[in-house]
């Protein structure tokens, strides 16, 4: 990514470089266990109540939460991958995983509650009769079992969009578990069979409108841009204030992961010179002021016109 920080016939160049993985994100190995098993063991025994009570439903939810199992295990291998070090051939790592993860993730999200939709549409012109008080004993499991589970990832979802679907999964699957209790309590007393899809597409647009935010950052996060909570005019504002600098171009900001972003740079400092303490201190505040990691500036004296200096070139 850095083939075009080399000398390009300037005098001095320099490179900052954050601390790197010094500040990683945090682990959540032991959540992402928890929460498979506990969901693993919550789809057998769907499975096994929805046998013995002849309940197409359960038997259905247990199917639609072996996907649950699956984006958690998805979002625990990107985050390994994320942690394992660089190799000669992938140089900065595997922490884009993580970012593919996000987006699968939404991916899936989208179409469960897709589905669920489209069951509540058919249920409107084809009432189901009330549910079995089984089935509302085992929706209440599930209310525990994924409340549970998404509060394990609650601390991360705010600073890493990986953590964020897995905790989106969890607290979807809650939110359904609750509606059918809800539901099928009020239909035992009223009848009213048309509240079992209203609920659940109430449950769906609660649900969409946080996985469209998942899937917009992940998005974003794919094609490289800005990490949300960085401002790219306030950090090139804050690099053309260092001593010395007259023009600041080629300014790239992107992410590395869902937790740490890269920056590159070309300073122009008329008296440059290669200076380890002006970049290490530099790096150092990128870090502090933005939250950027890993920064790689090369410093120039502006003899030689440089060709990446139009903004439209990359």
């Amino acid at each position: 990514m850095d083939d075009h920080d080399h000398d390009h016939g300037h005098d001095a160049t320099g490179h900052a470089h954050g601390p790197g993985h010094a500040h990683g994100p945090a682990k959540f190995d032991r959540a992402f266990a928890i929460g498979v098993g506990l969901n693993i063991a919550f789809v057998a025994i769907e499975a096994v109540f929805g046998v013995l009570a002849n309940s197409l439903a359960l038997l259905a939810d247990a199917g639609h939460n072996l996907s649950d199992v699956a984006g958690l295990l998805l979002a625990w291998g990107a985050a390994w991958l994320g942690r394992r070090r660089p190799t000669a051939k992938r140089t900065y790592g595997y922490g884009q995983t993580t970012v593919l993860a996000a987006l699968a993730n939404a991916m899936l999200l989208l179409v469960a509650i897709g589905a669920i939709g489209w069951e509540a549409i058919r249920r409107f012109q084809d009432p189901q009769p009330v549910h079995g008080m089984t089935v509302m004993v085992v929706a209440t499991i599930g209310i525990g079992i994924n409340g549970a589970t998404a509060l394990l990832f609650m601390r991360g979802r705010k600073g890493d969009i990986n953590v964020r679907g897995a905790f989106l999964h969890m607290a979807a699957d809650a939110a359904v578990s609750a509606g059918v209790v809800v539901a099928g309590l009020v239909i035992l007393f009223t009848r009213w069979l048309w509240l079992d899809p209203v609920v659940s597409l109430g449950v769906v647009v609660v649900v969409a409108i946080g996985t469209w935010g998942l899937l917009k950052d992940s998005i974003a996060l794919a094609i490289d841009s800005v990490p949300a909570g960085i401002d790219a005019d306030e950090v090139a504002a804050f690099l053309r204030s260092l001593p010395g600098v007259s023009e600041v171009h080629d300014l790239h900001i992107w992410p590395l992961s869902t937790t740490l972003t890269a920056l590159t740079a070309h300073l122009v400092r008329i008296d440059a010179q290669i200076d380890d303490r002006f970049t290490a201190d530099l790096a150092a505040e990128l870090q502090r002021r933005f939250g950027i990691a890993h920064a790689t500036v090369q410093l120039e004296r502006g003899d030689v016109p440089c060709h990446l200096e139009p903004a439209h070139v990359v």
